[in-house]
């Protein structure tokens, strides 16, 4: 392609994919941007980063900065949920390089009555523009610069500030080169900062072996706001399959009374937009979700794409299944694992333009006739990619707000393009991560590398479907370690809740899974229980809840310390105003002790100043005024969450 501009734009950063993908923010960060400019010659060049929201018309410009080796760096601020989009402007700068070049002439003693002219002539068009204050300057310099009488005058005015300064604000662009357009979508701040809580409904009644309801869920939402969890999800609420319905334990065949698992979605009483007629009706749901709103606690539901055999999808949308050539129709597998209970959707199907728009009409469904706002996706990885781009970008077309979390625990370019198809938060594999090698390697890979302009981590230890071998017969301290590294390593954190704060572990031998799953049966949960776990978890999320520096994912840097079962590592907000310290020991059974490298220069602290460190677990304070200090952690309390305040 023939272009006359003279400069170059390259090295863009962020985009993703060259920006056939958007990067992420939430309202009110801030995106900075670089690139590398240049241009031929010795002219001086200025670049702009240009700017808007899809709503608006014109576009808001920013100007942009050298740094280094030619490359450049601007910011702007996004302060709407929405589209938006940027390009980069670069152009050689008549003013500036007139102006730059008098400057040296004059410098040199040389007489510069010609170049004078020149800059009347480029200041003439500027009168148009500048402000009056701005005018008078203006005017006096095309002047002065036409009346040799006035020659020392004119030089005055030449090497004066003021002039390069109504230089920079009107720019003079010659041949301007602009970048293709690059996308932004800027979600609320939930999708950024949020604390998780899973329970099974069914399990919520205060007596035994008997099936939960709605009314019983709303009994347990105060208790959970009281522990700071802001999102409180729950497994799928619809009714459950009778056709080759889960026993317990993930028995192929049940016994009467067994409950099946809530996967196993539809039945005759109906479908997705439909609920369990044991939780209760429409009417107690939406009860459930206002009283949940009350307390600052949003319900997530969760979103699985498939049927039982005898949901009324199978006899309506036959075409939507897979059938063998022997009658039967193809049943969930994932070899040697079998989910007879459980149909997938065949998403080659030829109807499938009809099936992509019921799947959407399910979750606008739920959004406005309950309010619904999250959704956790099962198995998303199983689905077409580009299904998930369509219906995310058709919810979010009419519900900005809705936020998507992908449950795919599967390969890394997987998980990645999930998250390009616009799925705003996704489990990882913090899970299986536990010593001090893996956990700084992966969280640097998630805040370091491209994949923080669109990737959101959620850290859960635990899930249902998972049962991490180091849980199983873990202590007290083991469990405190791991929900302090995944509430303050990540932003965004949730806890399968009452197996996790009961610490029930036992497992089925050999397996990452959870014996006597909840999955496949009702537990009873004593709600009015509490434990150290149980206030620890509190005092974390309070933490959380008070810091902004705990707000985020990616402003993380870890500290030396020079032991490798303990951690350190520090974050800060935006304006560096709250810095927090986290100090750890990975090891639940024995005491440790080191020192730890504070990170003197990032806190912007003077030779020889001080702080205060103030654990907000324990409430005790430390005055630390050396680089190195000495940290001493027991398995009874193995962390420290400082706020460093600077004397």
């Amino acid at each position: 392609m023939l272009e006359k501009s003279r400069i170059v734009i390259e090295n863009i950063e962020p985009e993703v994919n060259c920006g056939e993908y958007p990067i992420k923010r939430v309202v009110n960060e801030i995106v900075q941007v670089s690139a590398d400019i240049f241009g031929d010659g010795h002219d001086i060049i200025q670049a702009s980063v240009f700017y808007k929201h899809n709503k608006q018309r014109s576009w808001n410009e920013s100007r942009m900065l050298p740094t280094v080796n030619d490359s450049w760096s601007g910011h702007f601020n996004v302060e709407k949920q929405g589209d938006y989009e940027y390009y980069l402007q670069g152009w050689e700068d008549h003013g500036l390089n007139w102006r730059h070049g008098i400057v040296k002439k004059i410098e040199d003693g040389q007489h510069v009555n010609s170049e004078l002219l020149e800059g009347a002539e480029l200041l003439k068009p500027i009168l148009k523009k500048c402000t009056k204050s701005e005018a008078e300057l203006v005017k006096r310099a095309i002047s002065t610069f036409q009346n040799k009488e006035e020659y020392d005058e004119a030089v005055n005015i030449c090497v004066n500030q003021d002039l390069e300064n109504i230089f920079i604000n009107y720019p003079i662009k010659a041949v301007p080169y602009e970048t293709k357009k690059l996308p932004v979508y800027v979600d609320r701040k939930k999708a950024r900062f949020s604390t998780w809580y899973e329970f099974f409904p069914r399990s919520a009644s205060p007596e035994e072996n008997k099936h939960g309801t709605f009314k019983d869920c709303e009994n347990i939402l105060p208790r959970i706001a009281e522990m700071g969890f802001d999102v409180l999800y729950f497994p799928p609420v619809h009714p459950i399959g009778e056709v080759n319905r889960k026993g317990k334990n993930n028995a192929t065949d049940a016994a009467p009374g067994d409950v099946g698992s809530p996967w196993g979605i539809g039945s005759e009483k109906g479908g997705h937009t439909d609920l369990h007629p044991e939780l209760g009706d429409l009417k107690d749901f939406k009860s459930l979700v206002d009283r949940a709103k009350d307390l600052d606690i949003e319900i997530a539901m969760d979103f699985a794409l498939q049927a039982a055999p005898d949901h009324p999808y199978v006899k309506q949308h036959p075409k939507w299944f897979k059938w063998r050539p022997d009658g039967s129709i193809q049943y969930a597998e994932n070899p040697p694992k079998k989910y007879q209970d459980i149909l997938p959707i065949h998403f080659e199907s030829d109807e499938w333009k009809k099936m992509w728009s019921e799947f959407r009409d399910i979750v606008l469904y739920w959004i406005e006739e309950v309010g619904i706002n999250i959704f956790r996706v099962d198995n998303p990885h199983t689905k077409p990619f580009y299904f998930w781009g369509w219906l995310i970008a058709e919810v979010k077309k009419k519900h900005p707000d809705t936020l998507f979390l992908s449950e795919a625990f599967t390969r890394p370019k997987i998980m990645e393009q999930l998250a390009k198809q616009g799925f705003t938060q996704s489990y990882t594999y913090f899970t299986w991560r536990t010593n001090k090698h893996e956990l700084t390697e992966y969280v640097n890979e998630l805040t370091k590398t491209d994949l923080k302009e669109y990737f959101r981590p959620n850290f859960w230890p635990n899930t249902p479907d998972i049962n991490p071998f180091h849980l199983q017969g873990a202590n007290e301290s083991l469990y405190m370690i791991r929900y302090f590294l995944a509430a303050t390593l990540s932003s965004n954190t949730g806890i399968y809740g009452p197996v996790f704060e009961f610490m029930i572990s036992d497992a089925v031998p050999g397996k990452e899974e959870y014996h006597d799953s909840e999955k496949y049966q009702i537990r009873h949960w004593d709600w009015k229980a509490e434990n150290k776990l149980m206030r620890v978890i509190t005092r974390i999320n309070q933490a959380r809840r008070s810091n902004p520096s705990l707000q985020q994912t990616n402003n993380i840097q870890f500290c030396e310390i020079h032991d490798d079962g303990m951690m350190a590592y520090y974050k800060f907000d935006e304006a560096r105003e709250n810095n927090t310290l986290m100090v750890l020991s990975l090891d639940p059974y024995n005491f440790k002790q080191a020192s730890v490298k504070v990170p003197r220069h990032e806190l912007g602290l003077d030779f020889g100043q001080s702080i205060t460190v103030e654990d907000l677990i324990t409430g005790n304070s430390y005055h630390w005024d050396q680089e190195w200090c000495y940290v001493e952690l027991h398995p009874g309390m193995p962390f420290h969450l400082f706020r460093i305040h600077k004397n």
